[in-house]
C-alpha cells in the first residue's frame, strides 16, 4: 500500500507526457519547416557576403541559438507559445542585393538593426500600430498566407504520388479517431516512407560541432544605410507584423513591446557571430498555435518550447543538421508542412468571414495576401493588411457622413 502513491504520481506523470507529444510533434515538425525551408536563402545569403565555410557555419548557428532561446524564454515566462525565428525575407534581402562592403562592416549593420528592433519595441510605437489591427484582418491575413502551403499538398502528389497519398490517408484516418496525435502520426510515417523509398540518403553526411566565429564589427555609414535600415524595415514588415497578427489571430494576446525588445537584443547581442535578424514566426508559429498542437490552448505553448530545444540543438551541430535537413525529400517537406496547417487554414478562414461589416475587407485581405505580390522588397502580408485596414477606414468614413 506504500507503493501507491507513488504509482499513483507516475501514472499522472505519465499522462502529462502523453498528453503532450502533440505539442511536441507540432514544435518539431515548425522546426524542420522552419529551418528547411529558411537554411538554403541563407546560404545564399553568406555565399552573397563573402563569407567563409567557417562564418556561414557560424551565421546558422547564431541565429538558431537566438531563436531557441528566444522561444523558450518568452514562452515559459507569459505561458504562451511565442515562437520567433530568424528572418527569411532579411536574408532574402541580403541574398539577393550585391555587397560592396566589408564582412566587418555587414556585422556592425547586424548589430545596428538589432539596436532598431529593440528600440521599436522599448518606445512601443510598433504595439501601439497593431492594436489597430482587427481579428478579422489578421485572420484573413493568416489565411492568405498559410493558403499556398496547403494547396502545395497536392502538388506533392505529381512526383512522389505514394509517399504523399500515404501521408495523407494517416491524416484522415487519425483525425477521425485519435486527433490529438494525427500529425505526429504523419510526421513518422513521411519519414519512414522516404527512409524505406530510398530518399534520404544518410551515409554521407558527416557528423561535426559547430564553431562559433567571433567578427568584430566595423560601423560606416554607408552600411547603416544599404544594409541595417532595409534589414531593419523587412523584418518588422514581413516578419514581425504578421507574426504578430498570426498569434492574436490563434487567440493569444501578449505584450508584443517587451519580445520585440527582447530578439531585438538577441539580434544585436549575436551579430558579431552572424545573427543578422531575430524576430516573430509567422508560419511555423502556426503550428504550435493550432488546435492540432493541443486540445487545450493553455498547453500549446510547450510545443513553442519543444522548437526551441530543437533550434538550440541545431545551433550545436549547425553543419552536420544542415545536411541532414537537406537530404529530406521536398515532398515530404511541403506534404507535413500544408497537413500541419490544414486546421489552422480552416480556423482562419472561419474567423475572417465572422465580422460580416468587415467582410468585403477580409476577403480583399486574404486574396492579396495570397497572392504573392512583393513591392519594394515587402511581402503580401502587409499590403494585404494595408489594403484591408484602408477598405475598413473608407468604409467607416463614409458611414460617418451618412
Amino acid at each position: 500500500m506504500n507503493h501507491s502513491p507513488n504509482r499513483t504520481r507516475q501514472s499522472t506523470l505519465t499522462s502529462k507526457l502523453v498528453s503532450l507529444l502533440p505539442a511536441a510533434a507540432a514544435g518539431s515538425v515548425a522546426v524542420l519547416i522552419g529551418f528547411t525551408s529558411a537554411v538554403a536563402i541563407v546560404l545564399q545569403a553568406a555565399a552573397q557576403l563573402g563569407a567563409s565555410a567557417a562564418e556561414t557555419s557560424s551565421m546558422i548557428a547564431a541565429v538558431c541559438f537566438g531563436t531557441g532561446v528566444t522561444s523558450i524564454g518568452f514562452s515559459w515566462f507569459y505561458r504562451k507559445p511565442i515562437l520567433t525565428a530568424f528572418s527569411t525575407t532579411g536574408a532574402a534581402l541580403l541574398a539577393s542585393t550585391a555587397s560592396t562592403h566589408t564582412f566587418r562592416e555587414t556585422i556592425g549593420a547586424f548589430a545596428i538593426c538589432g539596436i532598431l528592433i529593440a528600440m521599436s519595441g522599448f518606445t512601443g510605437w510598433f504595439e501601439r500600430i497593431l492594436n489597430r489591427v482587427p481579428v478579422s484582418l489578421a485572420s484573413a491575413m493568416l489565411a492568405g498566407v498559410l493558403l499556398r502551403f496547403g494547396l502545395d499538398v497536392f502538388s506533392g502528389l505529381k512526383t512522389q504520388p505514394f509517399l504523399v497519398a500515404t501521408m495523407l490517408f494517416v491524416y484522415v484516418i487519425m483525425k477521425s479517431r485519435w486527433p490529438r496525435f494525427a500529425i505526429l502520426a504523419v510526421l513518422l510515417t513521411g519519414l519512414s516512407l522516404s527512409a524505406s523509398l530510398g530518399l534520404i540518403e544518410l551515409g554521407k553526411i558527416p557528423f561535426e560541432f559547430s564553431k562559433p566565429v567571433f567578427t568584430t564589427p566595423a560601423f560606416s555609414f554607408s552600411a547603416s544605410i544599404g544594409i541595417a535600415l532595409p534589414l531593419f524595415i523587412v523584418t518588422m514588415a514581413s516578419q514581425n507584423l504578421p507574426g504578430i497578427a498570426v498569434m492574436r489571430a490563434s487567440g493569444y494576446q501578449v505584450p508584443v513591446s517587451p519580445v520585440i525588445s527582447g530578439t531585438g537584443l538577441a539580434t544585436m547581442l549575436l551579430a558579431p557571430f552572424g545573427a543578422f535578424g531575430i524576430n516573430f514566426a509567422a508560419i511555423t508559429a502556426a503550428i504550435v498555435m493550432g488546435p492540432d498542437a493541443h486540445q487545450n490552448a493553455n498547453q500549446r505553448y510547450w510545443g513553442a518550447i519543444t522548437a526551441g530545444l530543437l533550434y538550440i540543438v541545431v545551433a550545436i551541430g549547425a553543419t552536420t543538421i544542415t545536411l541532414f535537413f537537406q537530404s529530406l525529400p521536398r515532398e515530404f517537406m511541403i506534404g507535413l508542412a500544408g497537413i500541419a496547417l490544414f486546421s489552422t487554414i480552416a480556423s482562419s478562414l472561419n474567423l475572417s468571414l465572422q465580422d460580416e461589416q468587415n467582410r468585403e475587407a477580409s476577403v480583399l485581405t486574404f486574396l492579396l495576401t495570397a497572392s504573392g505580390l512583393t513591392l519594394f522588397g515587402v511581402s503580401s502580408a502587409f499590403w494585404g493588411l494595408t489594403a484591408g485596414g484602408l477598405m475598413i477606414a473608407a468604409g467607416r468614413r463614409l458611414r460617418m457622413r451618412r
